[in-house]
């Protein structure tokens, strides 16, 4: 989509024109497969990365644009936030030493990226999802400044017609609302290419669709999305409904979203998906028409086929079908969007040898694999592996049940062995990209599980969760530098205590505030307040109605008032929150400022200050969170 102008406003005459270009662009296609125009004989694989900006602080860095400015690099390009950017690899033929090739063209983009990003304070993270991610950072504000990203946004949010409604479900649960496509931004990628002829396209298609999933339960790497643990590959959920612009009636007709993986194995031609793109997803931009396919055909030139690449790039399929044109030929190939960022290029370079060696091997060992497996089990096992990675569950060729990583080491990577071998791929390059897959199944590490594990340990610590996400960020960045695979990686620890940088994890009241509340409503008797501040031992309970909306707060000093004035006759009502709760001299919001917060404190003379967003109760301060931060915070600033 970045490739095309984007008009500001999609009016009638515009959409009515573009949905002609469209399908003339449809028939153009039927009639140069028809007439065997495209180009046959040579198989090229390529790759774009995506990649994560961060700060010193191992926060997002919003410098997309000065980067790409000081670098002027052609590879790179902007994503839809600033904090992202992409880096686009040469398409090379499939065979000889091209995975090595892949990996030493995809380590000289990151380190120049990375040579961009230092001189701005700046450095380059591989992962999936970013663990010190936060919601204030999916502003509009960190939208790349494009008008294609802002009317991409701006159309979908008219087609959404309300806020996008996120819920996920892992070790925790994440149940967001926003106004905006940015939390598609939560999401980087390593995006392989395969290309395929128009004969065997159905065939290699189907294929991609069934080795998906077991390639993916290794690959796993985005396991944490705003401090929430939630699936092994959480991308896979929040992309779906980052992008969800169905309305009621399509989500009772049980309407397929925009990101999907499909409902049914290719039976003849890529012409199916693009007409099933067309059928059930309405235009969303009109792009100008830039030519008369027929007429470029006529001339014995390749159209671009602008409307149609343009209108699938509205389009999320896990594996998407690509038309494109190299070297003055037009060619098909198959794009894997499922595979995330990192968490090292090694490790990135391993999955896609995973991916097209079985891609090479299974073409010939199972050229019907429609008729091996049900379609409704492959889509099992994507979500499967998205979920559990390597403990999923499948069910395989033939129905029979394999646990991920038994079918992977027992089964696919011998496969994939083959496959390699095929296609010519150099013996000592195979066996150094597919023996770590194999280590990593057999150590049970992959990057998600990384990332698990080393939070538990650090939940041991006395830290608080934005300064053991930064904690992992680090680690994984100091590791990615090394080169090395990540079963290879240590767990993430906390630097010593003297080398912690503090200020990162407490600038604003988001990253320590408490957020595990107990509260009572105002029709509640104020004796269950005294009993639960006596049992969890607390001295202040917020009041909320019940729809969350906050109402005011009950102290220990304001109980203690009410027991010295005297006890309640049996006979009279008894009495309720509403009655003895009081309005709090102030609040503060997630993005305040710490040092604010401690200003309204003290200046307010109060021992707890209730964070709200959007009149919602999400978190409370007290005196007893501050002691911590203050203390580091004067040291750092005054010294010991």
């Amino acid at each position: 989509m970045g490739e095309v102008n984007i008009p500001k406003q999609n009016d009638k005459r515009r959409l009515t024109e573009f949905m002609r270009a469209l399908l003339a662009d449809m028939r153009a296609l039927e009639f140069m497969l028809e007439h065997d125009r495209f180009e046959a004989g040579i198989r090229r694989i390529g790759a774009e990365q995506e990649m994560f900006l961060v700060d010193s602080g191992m926060g997002p860095a919003p410098l997309a644009t000065e980067i790409l400015e000081t670098l002027n690099e052609p590879f790179l390009t902007t994503e839809l936030a600033r904090f992202n950017l992409e880096a686009n690899l040469e398409p090379r033929v499939f065979g000889e030493h091209c995975l090595r090739e892949m990996e030493e063209e995809l380590s000289y983009c990151v380190e120049r990226t990375r040579e961009g990003a230092r001189k701005f304070g700046a450095n380059v993270l591989l992962c999936g999802t970013l663990p010190t991610l936060s919601k204030e950072d999916l502003a509009i504000s960190n939208m790349t400044p494009k008008p294609r990203y802002h009317e991409l946004n701006r159309i979908m949010c008219n087609l959404r017609r309300g806020a996008f409604h996120v819920v996920i479900k892992g070790v925790d649960e994440l149940e967001m609302e926003h106004d905006n496509v940015m939390l598609e931004a939560c999401n980087t990628s390593f995006q392989i290419h395969f290309q395929v002829r128009p004969e065997e396209f159905a065939k290699l298609y189907n294929l991609a669709q069934a080795v998906t999933a077991p390639v993916l339960a290794a690959a796993v790497n985005s396991p944490v999305l705003l401090g929430q643990r939630l699936w092994q590959e959480t991308r896979v959920a929040l992309f779906q409904r980052s992008l969800d612009t169905r309305s009621f009636a399509e989500h009772v007709r049980g309407h397929r979203p925009r990101v999907h993986f499909g409902d049914r194995w290719v039976s003849e031609s890529v012409l199916e998906i693009f007409r099933e793109d067309i059928a059930r997803f309405r235009l969303l931009i009109a792009g100008t028409r830039d030519e008369d396919p027929m007429s470029v055909l006529e001339r014995g030139d390749v159209p671009k086929l602008s409307a149609l690449r343009l209108h699938a790039g509205t389009i999320y399929r896990w594996n998407r079908a690509c038309y494109g044109i190299s070297d003055g030929k037009p060619h098909l190939r198959i794009e894997n969007r499922v595979l995330p960022a990192g968490p090292s290029i090694r490790d990135e370079i391993a999955n896609a040898a995973f991916f097209f060696g079985l891609m090479a091997t299974y073409a010939d060992e199972h050229p019907r694999i429609h008729e091996e497996m049900a379609f409704d089990d492959a889509k099992g096992n994507f979500f499967a592996a998205a979920r559990h990675g390597l403990q999923a569950q499948f069910t395989w060729l033939g129905g029979k049940t394999w646990t991920a990583a038994d079918l992977i080491l027992n089964d696919l990577l011998p496969q994939a062995r083959e496959g390699l071998k095929i296609a010519g791929i150099n013996q000592k390059d195979s066996d150094t990209y597919l023996e770590v897959i194999e280590s990593r199944v057999r150590a049970q590490r992959t990057g998600s599980r990384w990332v698990l594990s080393s939070l538990a340990s650090l939940r041991e610590t006395d830290t608080t969760r934005d300064l053991r996400c930064r904690a992992v960020a680090s680690a994984m960045l100091q590791n990615q530098l090394t080169g090395a695979p990540v079963h290879e990686w240590d767990l993430a620890s906390l630097p010593d205590e003297d080398s912690r940088d503090w200020r990162e994890s407490f600038r604003t009241v988001r990253q320590f505030m408490t957020t595990d509340l107990l509260t009572v409503r105002p029709d509640d008797i104020v004796d269950l307040a005294v009993n639960l501040m006596t049992w969890e031992h607390i001295r202040h309970i917020p009041v909320e109605d019940k729809d969350g909306v906050f109402k005011g707060i009950i102290s220990h000093r304001e109980l203690l008032n009410v027991i010295a004035k005297g006890t309640r006759r049996e006979n009279e009502d008894p009495l309720l929150v509403e009655d003895v709760m009081s309005d709090p001299p102030a609040v503060v919001q997630p993005s305040t400022p710490t040092l604010e917060a401690i200003a309204l404190m003290r200046k307010h003379r109060t021992s707890s200050l209730p964070v709200l967003s959007e009149g919602k109760l999400v978190g409370l301060i007290t005196g007893g969170d501050f002691m911590e931060v203050a203390r580091r915070l004067l040291e750092r600033h005054f010294g010991d």
